[in-house]
Parts: structure tokens; sequence; C-alpha cells
């Protein structure tokens, strides 16, 4: 006998799973709880604001030596990387200096560095790979994420040049025209483009650029918007933080900044998995489970499969059908 809440909602559910658009929605928001994605964005936030701050310090570092005799291309990358988060990139800018000295000891300043940021390298690919549901005998080794953590600065890095480019240019009598017309536009396509280059580098290799290009406009459209109206949320947080606890109200701004898109980034992912995987329709209530269901289940199980001879076999009990076949019929990406 059904209660008063099933009646009600079991419509609603018979409706979304008739409804592409609604049921692929549905589908992702499904699948970003059943990763538990609050938790990994809230992981690859933790290690972003760990992060940021011995990247920013070896990044203009490396610049005042690169670029020592332009002061005045140093000050147009360094704007255009504190750019990236609003209202605080400037407080941040007065909080971080280059380091200073030569030697062995700025060799191993430099090293420790590098080591402290490749903490949200690292997240990020865990996100990814749970998003993916990639067993954990088939993740990559230690020195394999350490090389996509150095290629993922290298994106940052890249990402970093780009957004100068319009100040560097700017001084070329011609071109100042052109970038009026760059802005907003020209900024998504190249958030887009850097979102598609780091899906592609640490999602499972044999993903084509085509699964991975929509969750990359979608993050891309975001970001982009995080970007252009990022400076109210912020400028929000801060008002009501900043006098009464000063710097604690800067970490709070930045943190609620990092947040917001993080948990983008995972929803990006998770569209690109649920398209590529076809793991929609979902069903809200259950039973029973829909097709998508069984394979989206069968795939979390199958993640925690840790020895190359271990495998996990699943079985539904309400119709007795093997979730291997349940797999198979829905097809496996890897």
């Amino acid at each position: 006998m059904t209660n008063p809440v099933e009646r009600v909602v079991r419509p609603i559910d018979r409706w979304q799973q008739r409804h592409r658009p609604f049921a692929f929605a549905f589908g992702v928001i499904k699948k970003f709880g059943d990763d538990r994605g609050g938790m990994l964005g809230s992981l690859v936030a933790y290690y972003g604001f760990l992060s940021m701050f011995p990247l920013l310090l070896l990044a203009f570092t490396i610049l005042g030596y690169v670029l020592a005799g332009n002061p005045s291309l140093q000050d147009s990358i360094k704007d255009s990387a504190l750019a990236q988060f609003p209202i605080i990139g400037a407080q941040l800018g007065e909080n971080i200096h280059t380091l200073n000295g030569s030697g062995l000891a700025l060799v191993v300043g430099l090293l420790g560095l590098a080591w402290g940021g490749t903490g949200v390298a690292q997240a990020v690919q865990f996100a990814l790979q749970e998003v993916w549901d990639v067993p954990n005998r088939q993740r990559p080794s230690f020195v394999t994420r350490m090389f996509r953590s150095l290629l993922f600065f290298a994106i940052l890095g890249l990402g970093v040049l780009l957004a100068a480019a319009p100040a560097v240019l700017s001084g070329i009598p011609a071109v100042p025209s052109l970038l009026k017309s760059f802005g907003v536009v020209g900024s998504l396509i190249i958030n887009v483009g850097l979102y598609l280059l780091v899906f592609k580098i640490l999602s499972p290799k044999d993903l084509r650029w085509g699964d991975l290009l929509p969750g990359a406009v979608l993050a891309g459209a975001g970001w982009t918007m995080l970007q252009t109206f990022g400076t109210l949320l912020v400028s929000h947080q801060l008002r009501h933080t900043q006098q009464a606890y000063g710097t604690f109200g800067l970490v709070l701004g930045l943190f609620a900044f990092l947040a917001l898109g993080s948990q983008l980034t995972v929803y990006a992912a998770e569209v690109n998995a649920v398209r590529k995987m076809r793991l929609w329709p979902r069903s809200i209530i259950q039973p029973p489970l829909t097709e998508a269901d069984r394979r989206a289940l069968v795939r979390l199980a199958k993640q925690e499969e840790r020895r190359p001879g271990q495998r996990v076999a699943v079985r539904f009990e309400a119709d007795g059908s093997e979730g291997g076949s349940a797999a198979q019929r829905g097809g496996d990406p890897r």
C-alpha cells in the first residue's frame, strides 16, 4: 500500500522518465548523489585552497627570474592570474611575494612549492576517477598521477598566459579595437578549451574529445559567469565578514568562490559520464529499478575491485537479474 507522498511522486517520476531533457537532468543529479559529488567538490575546493598559495608563489618566483628585464610584462601576467579571483585577487597579490636567493636553497624551495601544489591536481584526478566509476585496480599509479599533475599545471599556466594576452597585445596600436570585441566571448572560448584539455588528460584514456565536449562547454560557460558575476557573490560574502573577522573574512570569501567552481566542475564531469554511459532515465522512487539504475549500481559496486584478480558480481534479488549482464546490455566505455 502506497503512502501519500509516494502517490504524489509516482506520477512525477513516470513523467520525467518519459521526457528526455528532464530524465537526463535528473540522471545527472542522481549520479552526482551516487558519487557523493558534494564531498568530491569540497575535497577539490579544500586542496585548491591549500595549493593556491604555493602555486602562486612558485609562479611569481619563476616569472621574476624569467622576465627579470620586463617588469611590465610580469605585472600583466600577475594581474591576469589574480583576476581569476574577483575582489579577493588584489588582496591575494598583496600577501604573496616572490622568493629571493640563489643556488641550492632556492631550488629546494621551488621544488617544495611544486610538491605542495600537487594536492589540487590529485584531488581533481580522484574526483574524475570516481565520476567515471573506474575500478580501483585500474586507476593510475603514483608516477602516472604525478605526470598528469604536471600536465595539469601546464594547462593552468597556459590559461594564465592566454588571459594575459589582451593586456600584452594592447600595447600594439592596431590591436586594441579588436580586443574590445574579444571580451566575454573570448574568455568563454578559452575556458571551454582549458576544461576540455583538463578532462581529456585526467579522465580515462579511451574517452574521445566528443565525449568530453558537453561538460567542457557547461563548465567553461559556468566559470565565465562565475568570473563575471563572482564579484557580486564574493563582495556579499566579504561585506558581512570582513569588518568582524578581518583576514578570516577573506578566507571565507575565497573558499566560497573555490567551492562554487569545484561543484561546477564535478557537475560538468557528471554530464559527460551520464551522456556517455546512457545513465538515464533514473527512477525517483524504487522499486522498480530502470535499466539505467541497474547499470549505475553495478558500476558503483565494481569500483571496489582493488586487485587484478578480484571481480565483484552483482545480483538484484527483486527480479534475479545478474548485474554483469545488465552492464553488458548498457555498454561499458572502458
